[in-house]
């Protein structure tokens, strides 16, 4: 039997996309497509429309709509801070597992994810991608092994209508880097640069937000020192690596204890 699923921001950009492409796997039985009770492509005057249509592959009898259905295995959550509180609840009353892929989430909601994962299996991860991960999981090894004459910059590029800046990825790799290195996070980040007197201080990681056109994604860490630069660059072609990742994901997630997971696992590295 296939797992139930549910696509929370299914009119989005990512949301469409991984509609479109858990219909092409076949894998999935897509029991609901969510969105706010106030975007457009619910339809009001004229009725709900077929989530296949908003996703522009044709009818699949599955109407966009406000309303969680009871009953979903997994959910594939890439909405809005605002619309993820919901949908965590929906999980933990239904004992399905969550596939959260929604970034610029507080600390308050981020505490509660990890409260639910004490009861449903969940992964959060701000960037669903396998090459993403995998340059997650080098940077801290990296910046280990080159130790403290490198200096480290974060450059993050996305299109024009990203809202949150910087990426959560970028803060991620910023993360990984501190965890490796014994530095605080995030009292180490400085996000871009200004004034007269801006000089690097020692120790210190530098993010830079670039929103420009219609950039899929791209992550660019530098290592430098007096004499040589090194840098690790991930660049995303489509919302295509993002939506298989959260794909993989789910259906990995399927039938784990509760627990708080990752790509990595998904992926088995470190």
């Amino acid at each position: 039997m296939k797992p139930k699923l549910i696509i929370v921001g299914a009119a989005g950009r990512m949301g469409r996309r991984i509609l479109s492409l858990a219909v092409e796997s076949g894998r999935f039985d897509i029991v609901a497509a969510v969105e706010r009770a106030d975007h457009p492509d619910l339809g009001k005057d004229l009725g709900p429309r077929d989530a296949g249509v908003v996703a522009a592959i044709g009818p699949i009898n599955v109407k966009l709509d406000s309303i969680y259905p009871a009953g979903a295995d997994v959910a594939i959550d890439f909405s809005t801070p605002s619309a993820a509180d919901k949908t965590i609840d929906y999980c933990l009353e239904n004992s399905a597992a969550l596939v959260l892929g929604t970034t610029g989430l507080g600390a308050e909601q981020r505490e509660k994810i990890k409260a639910a994962s004490a009861k449903i299996p969940v992964i959060y991860g701000t960037n669903m991608s396998v090459g993403m991960n995998v340059l997650f999981s080098l940077v801290g090894k990296v910046a280990s092994m080159l130790g403290d004459d490198y200096d480290i910059e974060i450059i993050e590029q996305h299109h024009r209508f990203k809202k949150d800046a910087p990426s959560g990825s970028a803060l991620t790799l910023a993360e990984n880097i501190c965890k490796a290195t014994g530095r605080d996070f995030p009292d180490s980040i400085v996000h871009g640069r200004s004034g007269k007197d801006a000089l690097r201080q020692k120790g210190n990681i530098g993010i830079h937000a670039i929103r420009a056109g219609d950039i899929t994604g791209k992550h660019d860490v530098i290592f430098g020192t007096l004499g040589e630069k090194l840098t690790l660059s991930h660049t995303a072609h489509s919302r295509d690596t993002f939506a298989r990742g959260a794909l993989r994901a789910a259906e990995w997630l399927i039938g784990k204890k509760p627990g708080a997971y990752s790509m990595t696992d998904v992926l088995g590295i470190e």
